[in-house]
């Protein structure tokens, strides 16, 4: 059946491009938060890893499970109703978030959020495509979309760093809770975005192609419940591992749900998607690109992230700075790439993106994983040329990706395609923070466990304890103050720091047995966090207490109500190079430990 797509009279054409332009950077902001915040959200939630994919699993959720019977509703009803639908959740989303006091409704703030950035865009991309039928024209204003999108990737960070940094109120004494939580204002902020944009849409024209469409009610529940079951099993996978009997049944459940949805599809009169479009060799290489290239960019930069700020322990503002580096050349290369899509083959802008962005990966692979420069590790600024070489290929690639997909279909199938190339492009996008983090995690857990096994076994402590305690560096860092302890402590040894300093930090793990294994097991999210932990998420205790022991303290006591005496320094250790007060018992380590773990711990 033909179909015609309408464009209101009424309303202005500027206001409609602000409006989309506005409303996708808007729910890109939301989007990228968790990953900005995890370390932030670890310590505030006292939660895991697994706890902390769930927070952005659960928002990458929201967006892909719906996504395409928005675009259908929107073709249906005018896309300016749906503009006002997702600014609204996506308001409701933030604020909740921004109040929320546990994991648990985390997770729920992220899902409404999700469904809010759903909404936003496609809508927001076929609203712009549907006023500029010219090809060339709708070219440039596709690589403009695109470019917003990534100005939100952009701010994101920076803002959630900004409002950490400067926004926190801290609580009243030592040990005490923030009476603020800055992050919290980053939330708030996207919640009055998001009004902004209301208010701009009414300005806006309205579209709709709702000739012969209805909403396809069999297609949408297998396809919804297909998603929630594979993305379920992908994060689950994270902790149960992939070989698990759960995550090997819900991925069956979720791909034969989905055939069952490619079957349904085939039958209908009214489908979700036209499998016709797919008849398009150029629309399908296009998909197929969209769901591996975007897959591959933000399993980069999440694993990224997680080394950094995760492993090892950048304050929040220095992977906003990496970011900007990232996503700053899909907005500053716009009119380049509007270009580019015009006068070259798509093709070829593809293939140099995906080159930038494999180059960028293969450089980054020889980086050490997760070392704080402290102790030898890399600088986060050696971090800046290949992150600029991955967003250059980003650049390349999600506008020409978006202006293929739009441009091969006819203009009443302007609204599917969008919402089938947001599709395709968030199904990639949703398991690269979940693989991503997952290998960031593995291989920092194969790094540590080698020094943290000997320390702790030194410490008398038992066989199977040791063993277990394998797994918490990585996730220490994410999860608890003894964590933390425990991977400097591998680190000094490693490192060549003075013996007795060592011997004395051994016997603190050692008389600190029954804390330390209450991490190994809520690193996991398997029990609640012991009080110990609330006290660390502020300024934490030293691991060293200024006892007249020559080997340091035989328990980790609680913050002292008043500073010890400095000692006199020692000279430098030959081995190391470091300065050895760093490491020793008697008396407060000086700010070149303290200085990487109170920026993490708030």
């Amino acid at each position: 059946m033909s179909q015609t797509i309408s464009v209101a009279s009424r309303g202005s054409v500027r206001a409609t491009f602000v409006a989309a332009y506005s409303a996708v950077t808007l729910a890109q902001i939301t989007n990228a938060l968790p990953g900005a915040l995890s370390g932030t959200f670890a310590v505030e939630f006292h939660t895991s890893g697994a706890g902390l994919t769930w927070i952005a699993g659960m928002f990458l959720m929201g967006i892909v499970v719906f996504e395409l019977s928005w675009g259908l509703l929107g073709d249906m009803f005018g896309r300016r109703k749906l503009l006002y639908v997702g600014a609204a959740v996506s308001v409701i989303g933030s604020v909740m978030a921004a109040m929320a006091p546990s994991t648990g409704v985390m997770i729920v703030a992220q899902a409404i959020g999700g469904i809010g950035a759903g909404i936003l865009f496609p809508i927001s991309l076929s609203m712009i495509a549907a006023i500029t039928p010219d090809h060339r024209a709708r070219a440039k204003v596709i690589a403009t979309w695109a470019g917003f999108l990534s100005l939100g990737a952009v701010i994101s960070p920076v803002l959630a760093g900004f409002t950490a940094q400067f926004f926190t109120v801290p609580g009243g004494g030592p040990g005490a809770s923030n009476a603020f939580s800055g992050w919290r204002a980053a939330y708030l902020i996207a919640a009055a975005v998001a009004v902004v944009v209301l208010l701009i849409a009414v300005r806006a024209k309205d579209s709709a192609a709702a000739e012969g469409r209805k909403l396809d009610m069999p297609g949408q529940l297998t396809l919804a419940v297909g998603l929630i079951a594979v993305l379920y099993a992908t994060v689950t996978a994270v902790d149960a591992g992939f070989g698990s009997a759960q995550v090997i049944a819900s991925y069956i459940a979720g791909g034969i749900l989905l055939i069952a949805f490619i079957i349904i599809e085939s039958r209908t009169a009214q489908p979700l998607i036209h499998l016709s479009l797919f008849k398009n060799s150029s629309y399908s290489i296009t998909g197929i690109v969209a769901v591996t290239g975007m897959f591959a960019f933000l399993a980069i930069c999440f694993s990224t992230s997680v080394a950094v700020s995760g492993l090892a322990l950048a304050e929040t503002w220095k992977v906003g700075v990496l970011f900007v580096f990232i996503q700053g050349p899909a907005f500053a290369f716009i009119p380049v790439v509007g270009w580019l899509i015009h006068h070259v083959a798509p093709r070829w802008v593809l293939t140099a993106g995906f080159a930038f962005m494999a180059v960028s990966g293969f450089w980054l692979s020889t980086f050490a994983l997760g070392t704080p420069e402290t102790f030898g590790g890399t600088p986060w600024t050696a971090f800046i040329p290949p992150l600029l070489v991955l967003g250059v290929g980003f650049a390349l690639t999600v506008g020409s990706v978006t202006a293929v997909a739009i441009n091969t279909v006819p203009a009443q199938q302007i609204g599917m395609a969008s919402a089938t190339t947001n599709l395709l492009r968030d199904l990639g996008f949703a398991p690269g923070p979940v693989i991503g983090s997952a290998i960031a995690f593995g291989i920092g857990a194969t790094v540590f466990a080698g020094p943290l096994a000997g320390i702790l076994g030194a410490a008398g402590m038992p066989a199977d304890a040791v063993a277990g305690l394998a797994h918490v560096p990585p996730l220490g860092f994410l999860s608890g103050w003894d964590g933390i302890v425990a991977q400097f402590s591998g680190q000094a040894a490693g490192g060549g720091a003075p013996a007795p300093a060592v011997d004395g930090m051994v016997k603190a793990l050692a008389a600190a047995k029954p804390r330390i294994q209450g991490v190994a097991g809520t690193s996991l999210g398997e029990v609640s966090r012991p009080s110990i932990s609330a006290r660390a998420s502020r300024r934490p205790s030293p691991p060293f207490s200024p006892s007249s022991s020559p080997h340091g303290p035989q328990r980790l006591p609680p913050m002292p109500s008043r500073r010890p005496p400095k000692q006199a320094p020692r000279p430098p250790s030959k081995t190391s190079g470091a300065d050895p007060t760093t490491y020793y018992p008697q008396g407060e380590p000086r700010d070149c430990t303290y200085r990487v773990r109170h920026r993490h711990l708030g």
